[in-house]
């Protein structure tokens, strides 16, 4: 059962780290609090039918020292001692973690939390930063990232310490608001009625949203897979697809608007995961901007937030790393999200 103890004492070490999407596993392990994390090859989640045979038969070595404790992000929300991915077909069962590896804890966040707890030391290197405004040094900010879905987490400052804000407000209802967007609403695939963000801003949503671009056009659909659609999109060798690259971008910077307003994100909003760094050309045009920053009554104040898109190649394991080696830096919550044998 997961227990309710303050962590700030530190886990021991040596830490396994992980970071489970709905696509793909990339795990790290941490010898000691002066050391950077030795990252593994990423493994496909759907190669292994347990997070426990992924860790003992394709991931850790024979010859390397074997975790004592261990931190994982998942990508869904964390309930009761079986957490099932949104997106995949693994369930975290943590004591079975503990009993496979003979570890003496387990700790399971959200993936976007991770994200969160890496923006709070990311350098100028590992961010682009896409249109105006100014970071306001410990200020609260934002992460959102499109992915196999699509994340949000806030992190706020406060008491020289900063707190990661986990929540699923990927699934916030986005609406039309254009002729455009009229024309093409009919044509989006739905869940249970409704369009949420995660609908369109995600893979899977991109070739929604270009299937709907067709259907509205009454033209064929000519790719089936959102990587042929992004890549005709910024060849600029599809109509379609380019009006679908910079319709997602539209999107993505309504919905990150709309967390920027959530949070006050004063210290910028950071787009994160590997569809936003793919991307980056069309988010630096116009569309990702205009977007974000068209939230009248308060424009005047979107202008002057920054938006980055993070381009660390592994940047919720670094999240992940930071705090295990300095877990008083940060307010994470752990109560009920911490198990031991």
């Amino acid at each position: 059962m997961p227990t309710d103890e303050d962590l700030t004492a530190g886990l021991a070490f040596p830490i396994l780290i992980g970071d489970i999407g709905g696509t793909n596993a990339r795990f790290g392990l941490i010898p000691d609090a002066g050391s950077q994390p030795h990252l593994f090859p990423i493994v496909p989640t759907g190669g292994y039918k347990s997070i426990e045979e992924a860790l003992i038969s394709g991931v850790l070595p024979k010859d390397m020292a074997r975790p004592r404790s261990a931190i994982i992000a998942v990508a869904g929300p964390i309930k009761g001692d079986e957490i099932p991915l949104t997106n995949a077909g693994w369930i975290i069962r943590p004591i079975d973690m503990i009993a496979a590896l003979d570890l003496t804890e387990v700790i399971v966040i959200n993936d976007f939390e991770a994200q969160a707890l890496a923006i709070a030391d990311l350098s100028d290197e590992n961010r682009v930063k896409v249109g105006g405004g100014e970071v306001l040094a410990d200020h609260s900010c934002a992460v959102l990232g499109p992915g196999t879905g699509l994340g949000v987490a806030g992190l706020v400052h406060a008491r020289q310490t900063w707190f990661p804000v986990p929540g699923e407000g990927g699934h916030v209802d986005l609406g039309p608001r254009t002729a455009r967007d009229l024309a093409i609403w009919p044509h989006l695939e739905t869940i249970e009625g409704r369009i949420s963000g995660e609908q369109v801003i995600c893979g899977r949503g991109l070739l929604n949203l270009y299937r709907a671009i067709c259907a509205a056009d009454g033209k064929p659909a000519l790719y089936a897979d959102p990587a042929e659609v992004t890549q005709a999109a910024l060849a600029h060798e599809d109509a379609a697809a380019d009006e679908t690259l910079k319709l997602f971008s539209t999107y993505l910077g309504r919905i990150a608007g709309d967390m920027a307003m959530v949070f006050m994100a004063r210290g910028g909003v950071f787009l994160a995961g590997g569809i936003a760094q793919k991307i980056l050309p069309a988010l630096q045009g116009p569309e990702f901007r205009a977007g974000f920053e068209d939230k009248a009554p308060h424009s005047a104040l979107l202008k002057t937030i920054p938006t980055f898109v993070v381009t660390h190649p592994a940047a919720a394991l670094s999240g992940l790393s930071a705090y295990a080696r300095a877990p008083q830096r940060f307010g994470l919550t752990t109560e009920g999200r911490c198990w031991r044998p």
